[in-house]
């Protein structure tokens, strides 16, 4: 029987993550249908018309009719904060309320939780000309949260900085000056371009304009790959078990 597979993110006012989501979407497609009929699809948390109860209600009755019989949900997250902690379980158990037995319903582990995830920054690492390294997350005030930037900033050779919560980007920044370290990398730990990496730009041009001596050097946030389609596609199709994920019913 063929499954259902939809790709959750935070979403935004901004139109270019929701943009990125559907090209990404068709490769994650692409990923999953080599050897069946599956279904892909994208819902948001916030910013969209419907409530994600009610967007993952709506493409279930599309995977029945397709006659799928299994609905996996991909949070395409890179911390495991409220959102993947509390939230979105609580959005799938509305959505089961109304659906009840009529489709399995499987929540797979977040994609920052994919150990292959941090070589995603290797090609933009190795193109930095710098002798510090930020890995530059939103950042939770969520206990335990932030676990997974640090392992992926450990395995860059990075130190965090966080948008929303300290340690902040300046702060770093000004660890780096006390250190006699002059060339900068910073890695924007964001899916997709957006309001934040717009503001962080801007933010990194008044560090520049303050220590006019340093050398930062702002990298791109993940964005669109065959590779981070592939690294989805391995979140999709792991059992449960050995994932740390959750059947809902079924």
């Amino acid at each position: 029987m063929p499954s259902a597979y939809l790709l959750v993110s935070h979403g935004s006012r901004d139109p270019r993550p929701d943009i990125a989501m559907e090209h990404l979407a068709g490769l994650v497609s692409c990923e999953l249908n080599q050897d069946g009929e599956n279904l892909v699809g994208v819902a948001t948390l916030e910013f969209h018309p419907q409530p994600l109860h009610q967007q993952i209600i709506q493409f279930a009755q599309n995977a029945l009719v397709k006659m799928c019989d299994r609905l996996n949900i991909i949070p395409l997250f890179l911390s495991a904060g409220v959102h993947l902690q509390t939230d979105i379980p609580s959005e799938i158990e509305l959505a089961q309320q109304i659906l009840q037995q009529k489709i399995a319903i499987d929540l797979k582990p977040f994609l920052g939780s994919h150990p292959d995830l941090p070589k995603l920054f290797f090609g933009e690492v190795m193109n930095i000309k710098a002798d510090g390294l930020i890995l530059l997350a939103h950042g939770s005030r969520r206990q335990g949260s932030l676990a997974s930037i640090a392992a992926v900033a450990t395995q860059l050779g990075a130190v965090v900085a966080y948008w929303s919560v300290n340690p902040q980007l300046k702060s770093r920044v000004e660890e780096f000056v006390a250190m006699g370290i002059k060339r900068i990398g910073i890695l924007p730990y964001f899916l997709f371009a957006g309001s934040i990496t717009d503001a962080i730009a801007v933010q990194v041009e008044e560090i520049k304009l303050e220590f006019p001596h340093l050398t930062c050097t702002l990298a791109q946030p993940l964005g669109v790959s065959q590779e981070l389609a592939e690294l989805i596609g391995d979140l999709a199709v792991m059992g449960n078990k050995e994932s740390g994920g959750k059947t809902f019913f079924g």
